[in-house]
């Protein structure tokens, strides 16, 4: 299912099994998602995963087709968010997969892009403790966007991979360039209706964005919010820029919203293959231990100076912290 762009770029030997198999199911909900409302009724609510989020009616059948294609790859644990507890897929396998099967869900009916996201790493004889290590067993991660193209980034650790399916013959054919996150962008990404829940450090970093050229940072800036992170992602590889999902003091997203297992920690692993950073707002994703497998935590990434702009706003007096202060000493323009 997969066309390298050039011979010696094969993808692992163990891993590419695994790879088909994904490639297979995201090329057929990519036409499944393609037809809208002349197909199933995709964005009907069906229930609630462990977390209490609702489940749309895509959601469970991505989840399924992706464990039944797995079958046979080398898969011994699955890992999925519309799971309460780890599959046992091939008992001999000796991979695991951590997948959100269907990212930016309640975007399916507005015909905003959605997508995959996986992460792969060896299995261990404990299913639940194969996933509760730190980033530093990841042998590849990637997602699957469905949008005006069907994409497919990844990484085997050696920098980014860009497929695009060829709907003409059903192959993800890889493209001549991988992407690398721009240097300079002056875009940020952060859903603002939270702005009254943020810390101050969160609060401060986006009030000197907003103030534009007329503060700290001397400069105006865009804000995004496609509330998919598939499509966030996929927007900051192109374009660059930073991504903010913090910690806030609502009920419940005291440790950020996002799963590290099967989201947050496959999406830094990319951004950090691309040369941008990952982090919490002060510590970096791929060093943290999850304590469970539906563990939430804060994310920030993109654009490396900008993330770590985000983590010197922490660091500040309590005093400082505070918004459109133009001679606050660490960034007075």
């Amino acid at each position: 299912m997969l066309t390298p762009a050039t011979t010696g770029t094969e993808i692992p030997a163990d891993i590419a099994p695994i790879i088909s198999a994904l490639c297979a199911v995201a090329a057929d909900l990519s036409a499944t998602i393609a037809l809208g409302p002349l197909g199933q009724s995709l964005g009907a609510t069906v229930g609630a995963n462990t977390d209490g989020d609702s489940q749309k009616a895509l959601d469970i059948m991505a989840d399924d087709a992706f464990a039944a294609a797995l079958r046979g790859t080398g898969v011994r644990w699955y890992a999925s968010e519309e799971r309460e507890t780890v599959a046992e897929i091939d008992p001999e396998g000796r991979l695991a997969l951590a997948i959100d099967p269907l990212d930016g869900s309640s975007n399916i009916d507005v015909n905003v892009s959605i997508g995959t996201i996986f992460a792969i790493q060896p299995a261990e004889p404990d299913a639940t403790a194969t996933f509760l290590r730190d980033g530093s067993h990841l042998r590849a991660t990637g997602y699957f966007i469905y949008g005006p193209q069907t994409a497919l980034v990844t990484s085997f650790g050696a920098g980014l991979r860009l497929f695009i399916l060829d709907r003409a013959t059903g192959q993800f054919r890889e493209t001549p360039k991988a992407p690398v996150l721009p240097a300079d962008a002056s875009e940020f990404a952060i859903n603002a209706s939270n702005y009254r829940h943020w810390s101050k450090p969160v609060r401060a970093y986006i009030d000197d964005c907003l103030a534009g050229v007329d503060g700290p940072r001397g400069q105006n800036f865009n804000m995004r919010w496609v509330a998919s992170l598939v499509a966030e992602t996929h927007r900051i590889m192109a374009r660059g820029g930073i991504f903010l999902y913090p910690s806030d003091d609502r009920s419940g997203y005291a440790k950020g919203r996002l799963r590290l297992v099967y989201e947050c920690a496959p999406i830094a692993f990319l951004v950090e293959q691309a040369g941008g950073k990952a982090t919490t707002g002060t510590t970096r994703i791929l060093d943290l231990v999850p304590d469970s497998l539906h563990a939430r935590t804060p994310f920030v990434f993109g654009t490396a100076d900008k993330v770590d702009r985000v983590a010197s706003y922490h660091d500040l007096p309590d005093r400082e912290v505070s918004a459109l202060f133009g001679d606050r000493g660490l960034f007075r323009a």
